[in-house]
C-alpha cells in the first residue's frame, strides 16, 4: 500500500484574459454609446433680476415677436430684412449715435431674429444695446395666475 499523501495543486483561474474581455467590451461602449445633442437643452429664456429700468428720453424700443415680426417704437416694421429694420432703426433714433436701444424679445423668438436687430443696429450707428427682461417674480405670478 502507499500511504504517501498527494500533493493536491489547486485550480488557478487565469484573469487575464476576462480583464481583456471586458476592456474590449468597455472600448465598443464608449466608441458607440451617442452623446447628447445641444437641441436637447431645455432653456427658458429671458428672466433676470434686476432693477427697476430708467426712464431714458434717449431710448429706441425694437420688439420682436415669436415669429419675428419687428415693432420700432411700438411700430410695425414692413419686412423682415436688415436693410428696412435699419432704416426703421435711424428714422427712430432721436439723438442719433447716443440714443439706447432697447431690445425686447419674445421668450419663443429665433435667435436669428435678435441678431437681426443687433446687426441692424450696427448698420444705423447705434453702440448702445441693451435687453428687456421680466424679473424672476413676475415669471412666477404669470405661470401660477398670481396678479404681482
Amino acid at each position: 500500500m502507499n500511504f504517501r499523501q498527494r500533493s493536491r495543486d489547486e485550480p488557478e483561474i487565469n484573469l487575464i484574459p476576462f480583464i481583456d474581455v471586458l476592456l474590449v467590451v468597455l472600448i465598443f461602449l464608449m466608441l458607440s454609446t451617442t452623446y447628447s445633442k445641444f437641441t436637447e437643452l431645455q432653456l427658458t429664456l429671458p428672466v433676470a433680476d434686476a432693477d427697476a429700468p430708467r426712464d431714458r428720453a434717449k431710448e429706441v424700443l425694437v420688439g420682436v415677436t415669436a415669429d419675428g415680426a419687428y415693432t420700432v417704437n411700438k411700430v410695425p416694421v414692413a419686412g423682415r430684412s436688415v436693410e428696412t429694420l435699419a432704416r426703421a432703426l435711424t428714422d427712430g433714433a432721436n439723438a442719433g449715435r447716443e440714443t439706447v436701444l432697447l431690445i425686447s424679445a419674445d421668450a419663443s423668438a429665433r435667435h436669428q431674429s435678435v441678431i437681426s436687430v443687433m446687426e441692424a443696429a450696427r448698420r444705423a450707428g447705434l453702440t448702445q444695446i441693451t435687453f428687456a427682461t421680466q424679473t424672476s417674480s413676475a415669471l412666477w405670478h404669470a405661470c401660477s395666475g398670481h396678479s404681482a
